[in-house]
């Protein structure tokens, strides 16, 4: 696939800014702004430092918790302005800042609760105030307040704070222990006076031997901390809806011919990344929202896009920045079939095929089950 001029330049001026980006900062680590992926599901803010952030392990404990999330058959849409992880991470959206202590995240977070509206809020934060030695006996008091302007800002969503984990350092490990000692009756404050704020024991889940540099966790202890925030949110009705809510109305898109679905290769968010069939798993990948002007989105903000508007039998399909087009227009027919509207030509497999992995095109419609196409919950 060839992408046309205009996107060829687009492309190319996107990559020049990336690269000079990233000599400034000096990092290829994939941190930063946002690119604000939704799936339109439960929005949930994961907050705090490099913890949440995942320094050490792209991603952190947020890799564990999206995959439980998943595989639990919820819809949850990770918010925040930072960006990072993995691929096998769904939705690289959070709030985590590096280096940050209580007042830090308390002096921002306003403006973010406005921006994202979050249902529920993951809070672990305490660390660095710990490690800078920075007033630690006001500490407590300042992760109250910090608590009292979040459920001001979202009144109605369920906040809920960890203990900080443990550190190496045997003397930081005692402050931590102190500061964490006093987060029962904050939250116990909080709930009391009507509040909808939980209590995560996140301490407990880990030991120095999950830490990789006595402060951040391996991927294992990670996964420890993802189990926690787990089970947490299924213990809290409606903070991470139902499994199987869709309230994107998302649906999946199955080929009658194959019996598999249209999936976008590798749960890639990039734009040009192909279509193809493959096994329904109900991911974000599979994931297609359809809209009034025609689009099918994938990711809240890419669409289903025949490649350089072509309008040839054989011109590939991908994803691509939602713009408008008719490229990036479907009908969905009676006889099952998908027609691009620019093209008017039908969604197809390729030679009948029914293997994973398949890329798909656009072809002259004939109706064969090659070009037809169910659509289901996902």
């Amino acid at each position: 696939m060839r992408p046309s001029e205009p996107r060829t330049w687009r492309r190319w001026w996107a990559l020049v800014l990336t690269v000079v980006a990233l000599a400034a900062t000096g990092t290829m680590l994939g941190t930063g702004v946002a690119g604000a992926e939704s799936n339109g599901g439960v929005r949930v803010m994961p907050l705090g430092d490099s913890i949440t952030e995942g320094t050490q392990v792209p991603g952190g404990y947020r890799i564990g918790l999206w995959q439980r999330l998943a595989a639990g058959r919820y819809t949850i849409d990770f918010v925040g302005s930072q960006f990072n992880g993995p691929g096998n991470l769904g939705d690289h959206d959070h709030e985590g800042h590096p280096g940050w202590r209580i007042d830090q995240i308390d002096a921002n977070i306003a403006g973010w609760l406005r921006t994202y509206t979050p249902r529920t809020v993951l809070l672990h934060i305490g660390t660095n105030d710990i490690l800078q030695n920075y007033n630690v006996s006001g500490a407590p008091q300042r992760l109250s307040a910090l608590i009292d302007h979040i459920t001001t800002a979202v009144p109605n969503a369920d906040v809920f704070v960890a203990t900080i984990i443990p550190l190496s350092n045997s003397g930081q490990e005692a402050a931590a222990r102190t500061f964490n000692a006093a987060i029962p009756g904050i939250v116990q404050s909080k709930v009391s006076s009507g509040k909808h704020v939980h209590l995560v024991d996140m301490h407990s889940k880990l030991t120095t031997s999950d830490l990789i540099d006595g402060i951040h966790p391996t991927a294992g202890g990670y996964d420890k901390m993802a189990a926690a925030w787990y089970a947490a949110l299924q213990s809290v009705s409606g903070s991470i809806g139902q499994p199987g809510d869709n309230p994107s109305g998302a649906m999946a898109i199955r080929g009658v011919g194959s019996g598999r679905c249209l999936d976008v290769t590798g749960a890639s968010q990039t734009n040009g990344a192909q279509a193809q069939i493959w096994d329904c798993n109900s991911q974000p990948n599979q994931q297609w929202t359809p809209t009034a002007s025609g689009e099918l989105r994938v990711y809240g903000g890419k669409c289903l896009d025949v490649s350089n508007r072509s309008t040839a039998d054989g011109a590939g399909v991908a994803i691509w920045d939602c713009n408008g087009q008719s490229n990036q227009q479907w009908r969905f027919n009676t006889d099952g079939s998908i027609t691009a509207v620019g093209a008017n030509k039908c969604l197809d497999v390729p030679n009948y095929s029914t293997a994973n992995g398949v890329k798909l095109q656009i072809w002259s419609c004939s109706g064969a089950t090659n070009q037809r196409w169910t659509r289901i919950s996902p």
